[in-house]
């Protein structure tokens, strides 16, 4: 087998996100085949309650609107009115009992009143003008019934219901690489990351996470801390261990990971708290987007919440990938706002001239409302916050989820992903990974490993001598329509593919297990036919 040709050589430097649509490409090129996209991760699968809702309170909203103006018949409407909006609501719900969404939006009001000891007309005027998108986000960081739920519903996935809610602060954004790009901008903003500081990042990664600290507005110095296989893929002390060098300024993780899909497990969670007690000036952000995919998950926030800011997605779980909606939690007492009282004092001068416009206690401002002003450039502050309807959304998605007692939703989720990921390695057949807290969101098809356990373990190190593994996707793109990403843009250290198990349906993973097998079996018969040259006789099955 030749070497990579000079058409998939020029592709090589990308990122896999963009070498997906060359792959895909490649994969759409035979009509009569049909094209099976693995590669990016947006689930073919979405919570319909609290869409449903969303829309039946939207034509509540409307109609409520219409009151205001009532006499006119041109189709003006007005701002809704605090009196009486429950009375009106429930009158709204009698009258539309049967239509799908209408009973969840009855369970929302109570349990937001019953079990939350929020007041329903409050809360009602504010989703009601909400979803209409009438008046600008107000507060601008986040709704303030909004941000109640929100923040209910996080600290109870992220950290089990341990944490005390009021010391926990949300600023609602669009989606989590939203988050982590206005974070770090306002790190390196506020002097709190500078040119040739150490960042720390958890490997594998989501390949942008990988390469936003070697952009030329951070010129961070990138120190791994690599996940094994062997180990489940958890971070072994040693590798947790660089953490303590002073010179490392900040720790980024996906908890759980991506691609490998695994959660921190206790040994490490407990390891990065003890790392944290001797480096208490250490900055975590932790991205968590796929940890409700897990049960009892524990975030890094909830256990070191001073150090750590907390970025979550609603994109995968509830299937609103386009609906751009995320959050940033930060605890009240918080290493970054000690570390902006203790800059010099060039340069809170400096940062009092950039906030000066917001408040005249500039060095009293803290970091996430410097954030929210810096996602819009400071000057236009006033203009923050992620739109209303979002928001609106946002609280519905969870609602939902929080209602959702005995974890139906989530379950049906996990037994989803499962049975796809059975079917894909079944067909291709060799032991579907069994790493504890798995979510099988993702599965990294580790190609050493499937070769031996295939044909052997000299036939895998042939593959891998022979055959550059990038171009082994390109084939597979280009002869079976299937579209997987390299698992080397991941910061992946052994040759290995990444499949999303979210994006198609169980009988197609199925398909590309056998797709992959078969070619597996036609490089196995060219191994088979070059030992038989060597020798001068047909080869003997490896063990």
């Amino acid at each position: 087998m030749s070497s990579v040709s000079d058409d998939y050589q020029k592709f090589r430097h990308l990122s896999p996100f963009e070498l997906k649509d060359q792959l895909v490409r490649l994969a759409s090129g035979r009509a009569q085949r049909a094209m099976l996209d693995a590669g990016r991760g947006n689930p073919n699968f979405l919570a319909t309650l609290p869409r449903q809702a969303f829309f039946q309170l939207g034509m509540f909203a409307a109609a409520d609107s219409a009151l205001t103006f009532s006499y006119m018949t041109e189709g003006v409407g007005g701002l809704p009115r605090r009196e009486g909006i429950e009375a009106r609501f429930e009158a709204f719900l009698a009258a539309n009992r049967d239509v799908p969404g209408i009973p969840f939006l009855r369970r929302a009001v109570s349990y937001v009143r019953d079990q939350l000891g929020l007041s329903a007309d409050e809360f009602l005027l504010e989703i009601t003008a909400g979803i209409l998108g009438c008046d600008y986000p107000t507060p601008p960081r986040m709704l303030r019934y909004a941000e109640k739920i929100v923040r209910h519903y996080l600290l109870h996935e992220m950290a089990g219901g341990t944490m005390t809610e009021s010391t926990t602060d949300l600023f609602a954004l669009e989606g989590g690489t939203a988050a982590i790009s206005y974070i770090f901008a306002s790190l390196r903003e506020n002097g709190l990351i500078r040119p040739g500081d150490k960042a720390a990042i958890g490997m594998p990664v989501f390949t942008p996470y990988v390469e936003i600290p070697e952009l030329k507005d951070y010129q961070l110095q990138e120190v791994p801390i690599n996940a094994t296989p062997e180990a489940g893929w958890q971070y072994p002390p040693e590798e947790l261990d660089k953490l303590l060098d002073p010179s490392v300024k900040i720790f980024l993780v996906v908890n759980p990971s991506n691609p490998p899909s695994v959660r921190i497990n206790d040994e490490g969670l407990a390891r990065i708290a003890e790392i944290v007690r001797k480096r208490p000036d250490l900055i975590i952000v932790t991205d968590d987007v796929y940890g409700t995919f897990v049960d009892d998950f524990r975030s890094v926030y909830a256990i070191c919440p001073q150090n750590t800011v907390l970025v979550y997605s609603f994109s995968k779980y509830f299937g609103a990938t386009g609906w751009r909606l995320g959050v940033v939690a930060m605890h009240h007492d918080n290493v970054l706002d000690k570390a902006l009282a203790a800059l010099p004092e060039e340069e809170k001068l400096e940062l009092d001239k950039r906030y000066a416009s917001l408040t005249p206690d500039v060095r009293g401002l803290r970091f996430i409302d410097r954030l929210v002003a810096d996602s819009r450039t400071v000057a236009l502050n006033h203009t923050a916050g992620l739109s209303t309807p979002q928001q609106v959304q946002m609280v519905l998605f969870a609602l939902f989820a929080l209602m959702d007692g005995r974890n139906a939703y989530r379950g049906a989720l996990q037994r989803l992903l499962y049975r796809r990921e059975q079917a894909l390695y079944r067909d291709l057949g060799v032991p579907a990974p069994n790493d504890d807290g798995s979510t099988h969101y993702y599965t990294l098809i580790d190609l050493v490993t499937v070769a031996t356990q295939l044909y052997g373990l000299r036939f895998a190190r042939w593959l891998m001598t022979r055959v550059d593994y990038q171009t082994i996707l390109f084939r597979i793109a280009e002869e079976t329509g299937i579209v997987l990403l390299p698992g080397d843009g991941f910061a992946v250290r052994r040759p290995s593919a990444r499949a999303s198990l979210a994006n198609l349906n169980e009988y197609q993973y199925a398909a590309i297990g056998t797709a992959l097998r078969r070619m597996a079996d036609e490089y196995y018969a060219r191994y088979q036919q070059e030992k038989a040259g060597d020798t001068g006789q047909a080869p003997k099955e490896n063990s």
